[in-house]
C-alpha cells in the first residue's frame, strides 16, 4: 500500500522551565597543578589551596612552570605510557573544556609551548587509543578554529588548540575523576595582555616539563557528543535538530547482542517483517526502514534481500529520526540507521574474544591494528569471526564467516585514504519465512496452540548468502577551513534458497495448511556501486558563520533472479510429517531490475549567534528503474526526479539546552502505471518536528524530547473504477512523542533509554478502512539498560548491568482483524574487567517470556521471540 502527501500544522508546543536544567555545581577536586601560555610565554606561580577561587570550568591553581629552549630526559618514574582512550570537548562559561579520558592511572608529563596561534602540547608519556583513530573538531566555539589530538610519534601525544585570531589561553589541570583536562578560553585580550618584567622566566632557571597524576575513570562512557550522520558533517548532537541517538561500542560490548536488531532497540527501533535470524527489517516512527546505511554509504541490499549483517566490526551505531531526503536521496521517511565501523588504530592493539552461548552458540572473533610504518603513516585493522549456532526454532542452524581487513593511509598532512572490504558467508538451514500462523498461536484454536520451536515448512529448506563489499574514502584538507572527500563501494551478493512458504490454516478442520515450495532456478545476484563526493567549508559572512556541504551521489543497482514455484503437500501442523512429495510446477519466474539514482545536495549550517543555529538544505534527484522479464521478453523503463528540501533551527537559552524545531521530506520511487498508462510519482513523506535537548550532570548525561507530525502520501491504493489497477491517493499519518536518554548519571554508573509513542494510522485508502492502525506498529515502545561498573577497592573491575524492553500490542494486518499481545521482557549481565581480561555473562529474557516480535501483513503469519538465552563472553587484549 502507497501514500498520498498532507501538510499538517504543527500541533504541539514545548515548554520547559529552564532553570532545572541548569548544569549542577562542579565539585571542588584535590590540589592540582596548572599551567598558563599567553602568547609564547608561561608563568609560574604557586599557591596554597585555600588562596584559590575555583572556576565553573576547572580545578584550583598550583604551579605554573617556566618553558625553556630544551627539556630533560623523562625520569623512570614516568616512563610508563598512558592510554588515551577518549577525548572530549564541553562547552564552559569561558570557553571549552578538552578532556583526555586516560586508562591507567599515572604520573603525565606535558610540554606546553605556543607556534603563531596554536596553543601545542607534546606528552611524550602517552598514546592516543581512539577506535576511530585521531581526534579532529573544527570550530567547537567562537575563537577556537580547530582541535586536534593525535600520536607525533610512537611515545608521544600532541594537543593542538588554533585560535582563530590568536593564541588560546589554556589552563592544565589534573582531576580524579576525568583525566587530563585543558581549560581553553579565546580570548583575544588574554593573548595580547601586556608582561611585565617581573612576570617574565628567567631564562636560566632549568628547564623542567609539567607534572601531573591523573586518575582513570572506568572506561563505560555511554554518551557520545557528536555525530555525522545528521548533516554528513561533525557536528555536536545539540546542535543538530532533529532526533538522533549514538549507541555506542560500550554498549554493544556490555550487551553483547546476537544481531543488529538487539543493538537498535536501545533507540526504540522495531523489528519489522522477517525474523531476525534472517534479516535485518526495521521500523521507525511507524513506517517501514530499509535505510541502513554503512560509514554513511547505503547498504543496498538492506532493500532488496534478506540479510543478517554481522556484529563483528561494528563501532557503533546512529538512528536518525524522521525523513533524510536531503543528505541521502531516497530513503523512507521514518528514518535512517548509519552503522560505524572500526578503523584502524594508531597504536598496536590485539583482542581475542570467544562468545559460548544457548543454542549451541560459538563464536570466536579476532580484532587486530598496528601502524606498518615507523611513522605510522600507514596502519591497519582486522577484524574476523567464525559463528556456529541453532535456534530454539526445529531443524535451524547456521554457520558464518566474517573478515573485514582494513588499510588505512596517510599521505601527507591533510590528506588521508582508507581502504576496507567485507567478505561473509552465511549458510543456514530454513528459508526466509520460519514464522508460524497465528490462528494456531496466539488466536483460539479448537485443537490447541502449538509449541512455538514447530517449523512449518520443511527440514531441507535452507537459505545462503556471499557478500563482498570493497570501499574507499579519500579525504583531503585544503585547509582549516575546507576540506573534500571522496568514497566509492562497490558491493556483490549472491544469495540461494530454497524456502516452503505456507497459507492460512483451512477452517475445515484448523489444523492443515496448504504449502508452496520457492527455489531459485539459479543463484541470486545482486550488484550496488554508490559514489558520493562533497565539500565541506567553513567561512563568515560578517558576524554569521557558515559550514557549508555541497556534494553529488550517483549509484547502480542490478538484480538477476530465476524462480521456480512448486506444490508441496500440506501440513498438519499439530502432527507434522515432513518430506512428503513434491507437486506441479505452478510457474517460472526470470527478471533483471536496474536502479539508476543521481542526487546533488546543498546545505548550510548557519551560527547566527552562539546560542541561535539555522539548518537549510535541498536536494534535487534524477532516479531510473529498468524492469525486464526474461520469459516474456518484455522490459519497461521509468523515470523520475525529486526534490527534498529541510529545514532547522536550534536556539540554546542557556549553555545546557537546546530548543529545535524542523521541516523535512523524503522521497521514494513507485514504480508502474494507472490504467491510463501514467507513471506513478513518487512516494513523499512530510514532517515537521519539535523538541528540546540538554545536558546534564556537567554534561555526562543527554536526553532529548521531539515530538512529531509525519505524513506518507501517494500511496497505492485500489482504483474505484477498475480493481485490476491502482491509484495514488493512499496516505497515511504518523504522530508521536519520544524520549531518549543516555549518559552516565554517576561515576561508572551509565543509563541508555528510550520511549516512544506512535499513533501510526491510515488517513485514506480506497482498501483499508480510515482510522485503522497501519499494520505492524506498536503504540508504545520502551528500553532501558544501565549498568555499574567498580573502579576502586576489592570489588574494582566488577560490574554488572540489567534491562528491560517492552513492545506494546500491535495490529499485523491492514484490515486490523486482530492482534499480536504486548510483552516485557527482562536482560542482566555481570561482568568482570581487569587490564587485558574481560570476562561477561549475559542472560536474556530472564523470566522465559512467550512473544512474538513481528510479523506478515498476509495469511495471519507471525514470528515467535527468542526464549531465555544465557551467554558467556570472553576477551583478551594486548
Amino acid at each position: 500500500m502507497f501514500i498520498k502527501l498532507k501538510y499538517p500544522a504543527i500541533c504541539w508546543l514545548i515548554s520547559i522551565v529552564s532553570l532545572t536544567l541548569a548544569n549542577p555545581a562542579y565539585s571542588e577536586q584535590p590540589l592540582v597543578k596548572k599551567t598558563l601560555v599567553r602568547s609564547g610565554e608561561v608563568f609560574q606561580e604557586i599557591q596554597t589551596l585555600n588562596q584559590l577561587q575555583l572556576s565553573k570550568t576547572n580545578a584550583s591553581y598550583l604551579w605554573r612552570v617556566p618553558r625553556q629552549n630544551k627539556f630533560p630526559e623523562l625520569s623512570q618514574a614516568t616512563t610508563d605510557v598512558v592510554l588515551v582512550t577518549d577525548v572530549k570537548v564541553n562547552s564552559t562559561d569561558k570557553g571549552i573544556e578538552l578532556i583526555l579520558v586516560t586508562a591507567n592511572s599515572l604520573k603525565l608529563q606535558v610540554l606546553p609551548k605556543t607556534e603563531g596561534n596554536s596553543y601545542i602540547a607534546d606528552i611524550p608519556n602517552a598514546k592516543l587509543q581512539l577506535r576511530s583513530g585521531d581526534f579532529r573538531q573544527s570550530k567547537p566555539v567562537a575563537g577556537i578554529a580547530l582541535i586536534t589530538v593525535a600520536n607525533l610519534d610512537a611515545n608521544t601525544l600532541r594537543v593542538t588548540v588554533t585560535g582563530e585570531a590568536f593564541a588560546p589561553a589554556v589552563e592544565l589541570f589534573d582531576s580524579t575523576k576525568e583525566g587530563l583536562v585543558f581549560g581553553v578560553t579565546p580570548s583575544a585580550s588574554t593573548a595580547q595582555q601586556p608582561i611585565t618584567p617581573e612576570q617574565k622566566p628567567s631564562t636560566s632557571e632549568p628547564e623542567k616539563p609539567i607534572e601531573l597524576n591523573v586518575i582513570a575513570p572506568p572506561d563505560t562512557n555511554y554518551r557520545v557528543p557528536d555525530a555525522t550522520t545528521a548533516t554528513k558533517t561533525d557536528t555536536p548532537l545539540r546542535d543538530i535538530p532533529a532526533s538522533v541517538q549514538v549507541i555506542p561500542q560500550q554498549v554493544i560490548e556490555d550487551q553483547q547482542p546476537r544481531n543488529l536488531i538487539g543493538i537498535l532497540r536501545n533507540a526504540g527501533v522495531v523489528q519489522n517483517n522477517f525474523s531476525s535470524r534472517i534479516a535485518d527489517t526495521f521500523s521507525i516512527r511507524g513506517f517501514t526502514a530499509r535505510n541502513v546505511y554503512r560509514n554513511g554509504i547505503k547498504d543496498r541490499f538492506a532493500d532488496v534481500a534478506a540479510f543478517s549483517s554481522s556484529l563483528t566490526n561494528i563501532d557503533r551505531a546512529e538512528v536518525v529520526r524522521g525523513p533524510n531526503s536531503v543528505i541521502y536521496g531516497q530513503v523512507n521517511p521514518g528514518g535512517i540507521i548509519n552503522i560505524v565501523t572500526k578503523k584502524p588504530l594508531s597504536q598496536p592493539y590485539y583482542a581475542l574474544e570467544v562468545r559460548r552461548g544457548g543454542y549451541e552458540l560459538f563464536e570466536p572473533s579476532l580484532d587486530v591494528s598496528s601502524p606498518l610504518t615507523k611513522d605510522g603513516s600507514l596502519s591497519y585493522r582486522l577484524n574476523t569471526s567464525y559463528r556456529t549456532a541453532e535456534d530454539f526454532t526445529d531443524f535451524y542452524n547456521e554457520k558464518r564467516f566474517f573478515v573485514s581487513p582494513v588499510i588505512n593511509w596517510r599521505i601527507g598532512k591533510n590528506t588521508n585514504l582508507t581502504f576496507d572490504s567485507e567478505y561473509e558467508d552465511i549458510q543456514q538451514s530454513l528459508g526466509t519465512g520460519d514464522d508460524q500462523i497465528a490462528s494456531a498461536t496466539i488466536l483460539p484454536n479448537p485443537n490447541g496452540k502449538i509449541p512455538i520451536n514447530r517449523y512449518l515448512g520443511e527440514p531441507t529448506d535452507f537459505f545462503n548468502r556471499q557478500l563482498n563489499r570493497y570501499n574507499y574514502n579519500l579525504e583531503h584538507r585544503f585547509n582549516d577551513n575546507w576540506s573534500i572527500s571522496n568514497s566509492f563501494q562497490a558491493a556483490f551478493l549472491t544469495t540461494d534458497l530454497r524456502e516452503t512458504d505456507v497459507s492460512s490454516l483451512l477452517e475445515a478442520d484448523n489444523r492443515t495448511i496448504q504449502r508452496t515450495q520457492i527455489t531459485y532456478s539459479k543463484p541470486t545476484e545482486y550488484e550496488a556501486y554508490t559514489l558520493d563526493t562533497h565539500v565541506v567549508g567553513d567561512f563568515n559572512t560578517g558576524s554569521i558563520k557558515h559550514k557549508i556541504l555541497l556534494g553529488f551521489d550517483l549509484f547502480r543497482q542490478t538484480r538477476s533472479t530465476g524462480i521456480i514455484r512448486t506444490a508441496a503437500a500440506p501440513l498438519d501442523v499439530f502432527n507434522p510429517v515432513y518430506g512428503q512429495p513434491l507437486g506441479d510446477t505452478l510457474g517460472r519466474i526470470d527478471i533483471y531490475t536496474r536502479d539508476d539514482a543521481l542526487g546533488f545536495y546543498l546545505q548550510d549550517q548557519v551560527t547566527l549567534a552562539n546560542n541561535l543555529k539555522l539548518l537549510v538544505g535541498g536536494r534535487y534527484d534524477l532516479v531510473e528503474n529498468e524492469y525486464a522479464d526474461r520469459i516474456a521478453s518484455t522490459a519497461s523503463v521509468q523515470s523520475d526526479s525529486a526534490f527534498s528540501p529541510r529545514v532547522g533551527i536550534v536556539y540554546q537559552p542557556i549553555a545546557p539546552v537546546s530548543l529545535y524545531a524542523s521541516y523535512s521530506r523524503s522521497f521514494e520511487q513507485v514504480t508502474g502505471a494507472d490504467k491510463n498508462d501514467s507513471l506513478f510519482k513518487p512516494q513523499l513523506g512530510t514532517q515537521y518536528e519539535v523538541g528540546v535537548k540538554t545536558d546534564l550532570f556537567d554534561n555526562k548525561l543527554s536526553a532529548t524530547l521531539a515530538l512529531y507530525d509525519l505524513t506518507l502520501t501517494n500511496i497505492l491504493t485500489t482504483d474505484p473504477t477498475d480493481p485490476d489497477y491502482s491509484v495514488q491517493t493512499g496516505e497515511q499519518r504518523s504522530r508521536g512523542v519520544e524520549l531518549s536518554v543516555t549518559g552516565e548519571i554517576l561515576p561508572g554508573w551509565n543509563v541508555i533509554g528510550f520511549y516512544g509513542y506512535t499513533d501510526a494510522r491510515v488517513t485514506k485508502d480506497n482498501d483499508i478502512p480510515v482510522g485503522n492502525r497501519v499494520e505492524g506498529v506498536p503504540e508504545h515502545v520502551a528500553s532501558l539498560w544501565t549498568t555499574y561498573t567498580f573502579s576502586a577497592g576489592s570489588l574494582k573491575g566488577f560490574g554488572g548491568g540489567i534491562g528491560f524492553n517492552y513492545i506494546g500490542d500491535n495490529k499485523p494486518d491492514s484490515l486490523n482483524t486482530f492482534t499480536i499481545p504486548s510483552y516485557f521482557l527482562t536482560d542482566a549481565a555481570l561482568y568482570y574487567r581487569n587490564n587485558n581480561l574481560s570476562i561477561g555473562l549475559n542472560l536474556n529474557n530472564i523470566f522465559n517470556v512467550r512473544y512474538y516480535e513481528a510479523s506478515f501483513d498476509y495469511l495471519q503469519r507471525i514470528i515467535p521471540g527468542r526464549p531465555y538465552t544465557a551467554q558467556l563472553t570472553v576477551k583478551w587484549e594486548f
